[in-house]
C-alpha cells in the first residue's frame, strides 16, 4: 500500500427523503470534484422542522480522500 497522506473534511447533505439519501447526496457532490474518495463516516443526524413537521433531514459527514502525489 505505501505511504498514504488523507485529508479529511466535513460536509452536510440534506434530503425531503431520508438521513440515509442526505448523507449519499453529501459523498455522490463531493466525487464530483475530488478523486479517490475512500471513507464516510455519519457524525451526526438532524431534522429541519417546520410547522411541527419534518421537511428535511440533514447527515453531517466526515470524508476522507487521498492526496495525490504531483
Amino acid at each position: 500500500m505505501g505511504d498514504s497522506i488523507y485529508k479529511v473534511i466535513e460536509l452536510i447533505g440534506t434530503s425531503e427523503i431520508s438521513w440515509e439519501d442526505a448523507a449519499k447526496r453529501a459523498v455522490e457532490r463531493a466525487a464530483k470534484t475530488l478523486e479517490d474518495l475512500r471513507i464516510a463516516e455519519v457524525t451526526n443526524m438532524d431534522m429541519k422542522i417546520e410547522n411541527g413537521k419534518v421537511s428535511a433531514y440533514r447527515t453531517k459527514v466526515k470524508l476522507s480522500f487521498r492526496f495525490r502525489d504531483s
